[in-house]
């Protein structure tokens, strides 16, 4: 085309040909550009996620990035308003790839962080050169360590082992034990009566209550054996007593029974010596004091000396003629006797205890040291 100068025609031409190359390069400017900001982009972040090796410094990248009110990928999408009309699918397509890029990154970058705290705490560097670690072995409770070896002294002093339950009845705890309705052992202060229990047996004319004597085996062994009888019976009993240094409302007994022909009060004072100095020491001294129990007759109270006093460990005696005839047997026939030893002041003679408190307590110190 030949332009003559001094033409407005030519001059407007002119003008026109300007603008249009001006608009076509504007055009390609702003789609370059943007593209040129988004590949910058993607690489500063695949750059900075891949340099994060914490919690922290990954939380960091991800703001700076991903934030949905300052970041960088936020910022780069508003330069989509400079592209032209017709290009803004393909720049919006190549946004949404940039996009997920990132994402996943991120994403990457989550997981590996992850991991490796994990592997940090499940899996701690092992130093063979350090010292073991001693396990903590549990232990038997002293009166579980007592009620043992009595089981032992008296299986050697040839003794068997019976048991019965917890819960009895009136006839058991009293009756066969001939202690009458009027005694002050019945009264309802001095035992742990049950009525659930009644009520659970469907006789409520037949009061339930906690046994307050290992006494109640000796009855239900001899209802169903034949003389002669040699049995121990240990386990707990329950008494409201008032809680001292001496007393608990439950503590745990040795009963005794021997049953046969010719059986004296010699034989009872022979077994409970020797048995005080299997368990207790040569060097203990015991003495035997007058007592009375209804199930007994003649009746002894059992007393060793510690810590420069006579305490009490038990009482004993000849099994009282209407007691067996309670279970069956012929008073004429055989003769016994019975011995009742509180556990736990066995072993806080042995153990030199002073506060039979201390085997209820729980406490790990106390428990440790058997």
């Amino acid at each position: 085309m030949i332009l003559r100068a001094g033409s407005s025609a030519n001059l407007r031409l002119a003008c026109a040909l300007a603008s249009f190359g001006s608009v076509s390069l504007a055009r390609h400017n702003g789609m370059s550009d943007f593209l040129a900001e988004l590949d910058a982009l993607t690489a500063d972040a695949q750059q900075a996620f891949a340099a994060a090796q914490t919690p922290d410094a990954w939380e960091a990248a991800r703001v700076e990035f991903l934030g949905a009110k300052s970041g960088r990928l936020k910022d780069v999408q508003k330069g989509l308003g400079s592209v032209p009309k017709e290009e803004k699918p393909a720049a919006g397509k190549r946004f949404n790839e940039v996009k997920q890029l990132i994402q996943e990154a991120s994403e990457t970058a989550k997981a590996r962080i992850d991991a490796a705290q994990a592997s940090q705490k499940s899996e701690p560097v092992f130093d063979p050169t350090l010292p073991g670690r001693p396990l903590r072995v549990g232990r038997l409770h002293p009166i579980t360590q007592t009620i043992e070896e009595l089981k032992d002294i008296m299986g050697r002093l040839g003794f068997s082992v019976a048991d019965g339950p917890e819960i009895e009845d009136e006839r058991h705890n009293f009756e066969a034990l001939n202690i009458p309705l009027d005694h002050p052992a019945r009264d309802p202060l001095e035992n742990f009566y049950l009525s659930a229990a009644a009520a659970a047996t469907g006789r409520k004319d037949a009061p339930m209550l906690l046994r307050s004597q290992t006494s109640t085996v000796q009855i239900r062994v001899m209802e169903c054996t034949p003389p002669p009888v040699r049995i121990i019976a240990l386990g707990r009993v329950y008494r409201p007593d008032e809680v001292d240094r001496t007393h608990y409302p439950m503590f745990h007994q040795m009963e005794g029974l021997l049953v046969d022909r010719h059986v004296t009060m010699a034989d009872l004072k022979s077994v409970l010596r020797l048995f005080a100095s299997s368990y207790l020491g040569r060097d203990v001294h015991i003495r035997f004091r007058p007592s009375f129990f209804p199930f007994t007759e003649p009746s002894v109270e059992c007393d060793y000396y510690w810590n420069n006093k006579w305490t009490e460990f038990g009482g004993a005696g000849m099994v009282d003629p209407n007691v067996l005839q309670a279970v069956g047997y012929d008073p004429e026939e055989v003769t016994g006797f019975a011995f009742g030893l509180g556990i736990e002041r066995l072993c806080m003679r042995r153990h030199h205890i002073t506060d039979i408190r201390e085997f209820y307590r729980n406490d790990v110190r106390f428990l440790h040291q058997f």
